[in-house]
């Protein structure tokens, strides 16, 4: 049905089985924030690492913490250790998302407009929005308008998003238009670790697969990449290791292909794994133990 809606045949994924990892290259440690939204869920004392080659994921129900996490790691949210977030031995905690990019730190957060793009802006505004610095698309202090537009041509053509052109504003696009360009723009820039939130939200089948697999090719590259989804298949799809999140608080990393849905769905439920151990009984029954 798929492939009927879209008009072509959908591809799998294609990953290396053999693939290996590189040493730790995002490294993580006791990271806590604070959040001044009464609704808002602070993430405390979240710890991971992810090697060069890898993709992480983090599962979750919506309202757990995802946010505070990636504004934490993008640098929108400063921290108050400079250790707790740290790119091939460089502590980035104290570093706003200027210095991150700098170091090869890429993001994109879950909402597209007027957090990842800016409606008002054209396509090539945006992308110097993000890349200005890791593709010297600023000399002397002037924007270099024809690097912004063959850049962003790029990315228009490599991810099939449907614009008039780098001059198109972002605001005319469709929302799985503009989650085309805004990843491609991100992906395109070959960072050392890329954090994404949802990263194939209200994109068609095909674009879906599409992305997925240009995330696997650029861990391919030797990128280190965290995905933050609520797609539980798609994070069981694309990624090598994941954990789970919960009222902030992350549980301990599980290899994908070992772990089963039902403990992934007990930790999304709240066991949180710390000092837990969950076992999944014949019949289908749990046992959890201290």
């Amino acid at each position: 049905m798929a492939e009927k809606m879209i008009g072509a045949s959908l591809k799998d994924i294609k990953k290396d089985p053999n693939r290996t990892f590189g040493p730790p290259k995002l490294v993580v440690s006791r990271l806590s924030t604070r959040t001044e939204d009464e609704f808002g869920v602070a993430v405390e004392e979240v710890s991971f690492t992810v090697r060069a080659g890898e993709i992480f994921g983090i599962a979750g129900v919506a309202g757990n913490g995802q946010n505070a996490l990636l504004d934490s790691l993008s640098g929108e949210v400063l921290g108050e250790e400079r250790e707790a977030i740290s790119l091939d031995g460089h502590p980035l905690g104290l570093l706003n998302t200027t210095g991150r990019r700098k170091f090869g730190l890429c993001a994109v957060p879950e909402e597209r407009n007027g957090h990842a793009a800016v409606a008002d802006f054209t396509l090539a505004d945006n992308s110097v929005l993000t890349a200005r610095d890791r593709l010297k698309m600023v000399v002397g202090g002037l924007i270099d308008s024809g690097a912004a537009r063959t850049y962003t041509g790029k990315v228009i053509a490599d991810f099939a998003v449907k614009a008039l052109g780098p001059q198109s504003m972002a605001g005319s696009l469709s929302g799985g238009n503009l989650q085309k360009y805004i990843m491609g723009r991100e992906i395109l820039q070959r960072p050392s670790v890329l954090v994404v939130s949802q990263p194939t939200w209200g994109v068609d089948a095909g674009a879906a697969a599409a992305i997925r697999q240009a995330l696997v090719d650029l861990a391919a590259e030797g990128s280190a990449i965290v995905i933050i989804s609520q797609d539980l298949d798609e994070l069981l799809e694309l990624c090598d290791t994941l954990a789970v999140i919960n009222e902030g608080r992350l549980s301990q990393t599980l290899k994908v292909g070992e772990a089963s849905i039902e403990e992934i769905g007990l930790l999304m439920g709240g066991v949180h794994g710390t000092g837990e151990q969950v076992h999944i009984e014949a019949g289908g029954g749990v046992a959890v133990q201290a």
